[in-house]
């Protein structure tokens, strides 16, 4: 039998993180192999932002993250910030623009993300092999020992950068919370985040909404977010949606704000100058005409506001500004962008994504216990703890 195949480190998993660590090790003068199951690789990468690859956000900062520890992502983003990436983003001559929030997205296509990555892997001399399963990983004497798609290969280093099972279509699995387990690190129960929420039972009512989108300020858990939300067949999702359920837990509320913009005492204002007018048209001169009607059927107020007593209007006002409801679970995995929870914070060095009681052990991007909220945060995790491991290994 031929001896295994010696490397400087070995990478499972060609995502973002991935392939980012792979190209930063390898340009070190590492010698890198780079395994991935999936026949391609940055799948992910391939399909974010419509195609287009919301690839970082200018805001990016440890508060735009959830983890059992908050300061743990703070190291890694300090010393590869947005900045960074964008410089070789323009080095490679890609171009890109700025949406809403600090978003920045390719003009062409995801493709180019991905094709820069492998590029600067291979100006590493990174040996990337896709369509290859890891059928086993040994270690012992300080080496780490994989046998994938009937050939080994050892090296000193192995970096976990397998993601999570958010989008199995993909071929997402919780491969890297196994591996992790069998070295004796922590895994912080993983859970579908930037995910839509369903509801059941008499709010399932608002599913006549499918299809209705409105700007609100969504709250949970302690965040708040002012962007869309949008009713679905099965419950609620968009942007504010989307980045509340990061937070939200079985059994708590959202919390919805349908007129954020509308300052204290505005109903009452509103019947003192134009007393004839009827609510259903007063919401519908700010949202959307289904949506203006249904809020207002449950709110209960006289046809005209003429009509209707001060309280009335000023608890209408209330529940306007802080509309409850219950999801009653969320799409799951399945719809989820991200994983939140993971590899315990706990058991890695912010420094270098080193397992504290495993030398040679890494693990990288949404494999660990760091979530980023939606809008590029999530793939400047990936390029920053790549780039940290990538400069450690």
């Amino acid at each position: 039998m031929p001896a295994p195949a010696s490397y400087d480190a070995i990478i499972l998993g060609a995502g973002g993180a991935g392939l980012m660590c792979a190209a930063i090790a390898g340009q070190r003068g590492r010698r890198v192999l780079l395994l991935d199951h999936a026949p391609e690789p940055g799948r992910k990468i391939l399909i974010s932002g419509g195609g287009r690859c919301n690839f970082t956000n200018v805001g990016a900062g440890p508060a735009n993250y959830l983890s059992a520890n908050p300061h743990f992502a703070r190291s890694a983003l300090a010393r590869y910030t947005p900045q960074d990436f964008l410089a070789l983003v323009e080095k490679h001559r890609i171009a890109w623009h700025e949406k809403t929030l600090g978003q920045l997205f390719c003009d062409g296509s995801a493709r180019q993300i991905v094709a820069m990555l492998l590029d600067e892997s291979a100006a590493g001399g990174v040996t990337l092999r896709c369509e290859t399963a890891v059928d086993g990983i040994d270690h012992a004497d300080g080496r780490f020992r994989v046998t994938a798609s009937g050939t080994t290969a050892e090296a000193p280093a192995l970096v976990i950068a397998t993601g999570g099972p958010s989008i199995p279509k993909l071929g997402a699995t919780g491969f890297a919370y196994d591996l992790a387990r069998r070295f004796g690190l922590k895994v912080v129960e993983p859970r579908p985040a930037l995910v839509p929420l369903t509801l059941g039972g008499e709010e399932a009512l608002f599913r006549t909404l499918s299809g209705v989108a409105a700007p609100v300020e969504a709250r949970c858990g302690g965040a708040s977010f002012r962007e869309a939300a949008l009713f679905t067949h099965k419950g609620m999702s968009g942007p504010a949606i989307l980045q509340v359920s990061s937070y939200w837990k079985r059994g708590q509320a959202v919390a919805i704000d349908f007129l954020p913009q509308e300052g204290s005492g505005w109903l009452r204002e509103a019947k003192r100058q134009r007393p004839r007018v009827r609510l259903p048209s007063l919401l519908g001169e700010r949202l959307p005409a289904r949506l203006a009607d249904t809020l207002a059927e449950r709110l209960g107020v006289p046809a005209e506001l003429g009509n209707a007593p001060d309280r009335l209007l000023e608890e209408a006002e209330r529940r306007l500004a802080d509309w409850r409801f219950m999801p009653n679970g969320s799409e799951g995995f399945a719809k989820a962008e991200v994983t939140a929870g993971g590899i315990s914070t706990a058991d890695l060095s912010s420094r270098t994504m080193e397992a504290r009681k495993v030398p040679g052990l890494y693990a990288i991007g949404e494999a660990v216990d760091v979530t980023g909220w939606l809008g590029g945060y999530n793939f400047q995790w990936a390029w920053a703890s790549g780039v940290a491991a990538g400069q450690a290994i």
